[in-house]
């Protein structure tokens, strides 16, 4: 049987577990939801033995990549995944950035482990805001959660978390190297916020000046940055094509069901 072990089972990793699942596949994880605990190394190195496809979704921390700082002695010789973030590539002034766009991102840690799993060998897919079932503006919106911000340049990339998992089972018989994992169609915020609104039944919340919005510094962090996402290679290289081309497409889907 095919194994993958998944470092990390956060909301992303659940969905590529459970496409690799219903593949036929085993999958071994760590994380609160997982099979193991990330230091429990002796149940980890077992497992790590019997599995030639790995896959993190751990982030970095200040003194670096914590799957590569304690097991990247067992790694050699495996399919290396590793999902990453297209925050590697900074502001952009919101022009369009690819795989071969220079990491100058925020937060150094970050780019130095996109860049350390590269090395190794690894896919490395660099992912958008990310929605899906539970996680989407819908709830926002609902809860009334949800910000208008008046930045009329201000774009965003995207991608519904099935579309996560389809691009990494491509990669399986790809070459290693850097994946954007995008959808076709990055827009402004508000546009979902809007759409969201009008499908919901629900009144528009006020529109603010980003000063104005009493916005967590993490949230605001989320607007530093302005770019679109291209995801071409993606395409070309390993034959992925969104099941949900645009942000229409994958919130109409999350609202039906």
């Amino acid at each position: 049987m095919n194994r993958l072990f998944i470092f990390g089972l956060g909301y992303a990793a659940k969905h590529i577990a459970s496409a690799f699942t219903a593949s036929g596949w085993e999958v071994l994880s760590t994380g609160r939801e997982g099979s193991m605990a990330f230091d429990d190394t002796a149940s980890v190195r077992l497992a790590l033995a019997d599995c030639q496809h790995v896959l993190s979704s751990v982030p970095p921390v200040s003194d670096g990549d914590p799957v590569l700082n304690t097991y990247a002695g067992l790694l050699g010789g495996k399919w290396l995944g590793y999902l990453s973030s297209t925050g590697v590539y900074g502001d952009a002034g919101g022009a369009w950035v690819d795989e071969s766009t220079p990491i100058r991102g925020r937060r150094a840690a970050r780019n130095d482990a996109d860049a350390d799993w590269l090395a190794r060998g690894a896919r490395v897919f660099r992912l958008p805001g990310i929605y899906g079932p539970g996680r989407s503006i819908l709830e926002r919106v609902r809860a009334g959660q949800a910000h208008r911000i008046d930045l009329p340049d201000q774009v965003f990339s995207r991608v519904h978390v099935d579309d996560i998992a389809t691009g990494v089972m491509a990669s399986l018989n790809a070459p290693s190297g850097a994946y954007n994992l995008t959808d076709d169609q990055p827009c402004a915020q508000n546009m979902l916020v809007e759409w969201a609104c009008a499908t919901l039944s629900l009144p528009l919340p006020p529109l603010q000046s980003l000063e104005d919005s009493n916005l967590s510094s993490a949230a605001r962090a989320f607007y530093a940055e302005n770019r679109r996402v291209a995801n071409g290679k993606a395409k070309r290289v390993l034959g992925w094509q969104p099941l949900y081309p645009t942000w229409r497409e994958g919130l109409a889907s999350l609202h039906d069901a």
